[in-house]
């Protein structure tokens, strides 16, 4: 797991986000800091836990985006204190018939992952904008991170309060997100949107 600060200064305010598979910081350089610090989990080839102390901040936010909904949970230690937890397009069961895609289709992608495969699951995530702009990942990682999380163990999950669900994902399902999420009892916002929404804000603050 690789870590990245994208705004730090002496704000009191954190933004924690733990991106999505396959992607680094480019797919939300456009966003606007306001008065937070931003501090970018991403890269989940392996899950050991950098140490971090966030106690020094006034307030505190996790948004997860995709798998990162689900990776975020193994710093559950260290995030269980914050005050606003936002999901987006994921749930904390991924590989799953009826919380996330559907487990055919996760080893299925994991079996046939290729350069042209890659190619063609980027499309999927947005028709927005070229993904391959935004990440600069070897086919062979993303490969190794799909295995990655598909084998992550996860003991304690958050909490979150607020999800946001697109009904035009043709990733990870919108009527297994909803299902998930319509069980916990989270307040739920739908857009009419494919899987990358980032390109839909201009502040990180809009997703709070």
């Amino acid at each position: 797991m690789k870590y990245k600060w994208l705004n730090k200064s002496e704000n009191k305010k954190l933004i924690v986000f733990f991106n999505g598979w396959g992607m680094d910081e480019k797919i939300v350089s456009h966003l606007n800091f306001s008065d937070f610090n931003v501090l970018m989990f991403y890269d989940y080839l392996n899950t050991q836990i950098p140490d971090f102390d966030f106690s020094n901040y006034d307030y505190k936010v996790l948004i997860a985006w995709s798998m990162g909904v689900y990776v975020c949970n193994i710093f559950y230690d260290k995030l269980k204190d914050f005050n606003k937890y936002t999901a987006i397009n994921g749930t904390q069961k991924p590989v799953d018939d009826d919380y996330g895609i559907p487990q055919l289709v996760y080893n299925l992608t994991v079996e046939n992952f290729n350069e042209l495969s890659s190619a063609k699951f980027m499309k999927k995530i947005t028709t927005e904008v070229d993904l391959k702009e935004y990440t600069s990942r070897s086919t062979e990682e993303l490969k190794q991170e799909l295995i990655s999380i598909r084998d992550l163990k996860i003991e304690k999950y958050l909490n979150f309060n607020k999800v946001i669900i697109s009904t035009k994902d043709r990733i990870m399902p919108y009527k297994n997100q909803l299902r998930f999420w319509t069980e916990k009892g989270v307040e739920i916002i739908e857009l009419n949107a494919p899987h990358y929404i980032f390109n839909l804000y201009k502040n990180w603050d809009e997703l709070i």
